[in-house]
């Protein structure tokens, strides 16, 4: 086994248990998590890694992970949403593939999934909607300033919810839509076994000068988008929880060129603690080095 052990804030103790076999455990001032994921209550932190290109260039489930990574640490309690959801979605695909469907009492069981599956998916699409909201800004600002340029970025929520106005933030309104929805589909769910509807299915788009970065965007412009959205994350966490998440760097520089490196190592450190990883160092400047505390592996 190995055990690694952390002081937060000097005010927390934290101890991981990691078992060659079976789950880890997580020990907070010597008493065990009974939900891991309670971890986020103390400590925070902002991962950045070259695979995280991805979630502009690749498919909407990297997009989704983000935004639920960056939801559960403003809301903690949004990781139990996305797994109580996760079950049921589980659970009404079991239902199709079934014969329970075929019984008289089909259509009472199935409602009562699109009623839980409606609440549940209208407090995730709206915790997802409003962080995008926020954390917009913060990336119009990062990009700005790793660009040096004047583009426009936007950023939408696509989601499958039909005739949603913006303004139209009650949760009754949204519920019934989705309601409505989930049985114009029964038909097709009742074939395929799978639903098609939902925040599962959801996706964000991300736009410079109206136009789709996944899409059209140069390699340039999709690794300056990435690296705001990882920035902007931080801002968004730091601003809104009074404390700075600690930033996690892992060998992504490799990942940009010499005018991108610069500008994310000028902005790192200044505000939170950070952890960057390297196989080599000849890519940091000097001064950069000199003020750092290096550890050899």
């Amino acid at each position: 086994m190995a055990i690694v052990i952390g002081q937060i804030d000097f005010k927390d103790d934290l101890r991981l248990n990691l078992f060659r076999k079976g789950p880890k455990r997580i020990y907070v001032n010597d008493s065990i998590l009974k939900k891991q994921s309670e971890i986020k209550n103390y400590i925070r932190s902002v991962c950045f890694c070259s695979n995280d290109i991805e979630i502009v260039r690749s498919e909407p489930s990297y997009r989704r992970t983000w935004i639920d990574k960056v939801v559960s640490q403003l809301e903690p309690v949004y990781l139990d949403l996305i797994t109580r959801f996760s079950r049921l979605l589980k659970q009404r695909s079991y239902f199709w593939r079934s014969e329970s469907f075929q019984n008289k009492q089909s259509n009472e069981i199935i409602e009562s999934f699109d009623i839980q599956m409606s609440i549940i998916s209208t407090r995730i699409f709206r915790r997802r909607r409003r962080a995008l909201l926020k954390i917009k800004p913060y990336i119009e600002y990062w990009h700005n300033h790793l660009s040096k340029s004047k583009e426009q970025v936007g950023i939408n929520y696509l989601s499958g919810i039909q005739n949603i106005i913006p303004e139209e933030e009650e949760e009754e309104v949204i519920s019934k839509k989705i309601v409505e929805q989930l049985f114009n589909q029964r038909s097709i769910e009742a074939l395929t076994g799978k639903c098609n509807f939902g925040p599962h299915r959801d996706d964000i788009e991300f736009l410079i000068n109206d136009m789709s970065v996944r899409k059209y965007g140069s390699s340039g412009q999709q690794r300056t988008f990435i690296l705001a959205l990882k920035m902007a994350e931080l801002d968004l966490l730091t601003k809104t929880l009074d404390v700075a998440p600690i930033l996690i760097l892992d060998d992504v520089l490799a990942e940009l060129d010499i005018t991108r490196q610069n500008l994310l190592l000028n902005s790192v450190g200044k505000e939170s603690q950070c952890f960057i990883s390297a196989t080599h160092l000849d890519k940091f400047n000097q001064s950069f080095l000199s003020s750092s505390q290096m550890i050899h592996l």
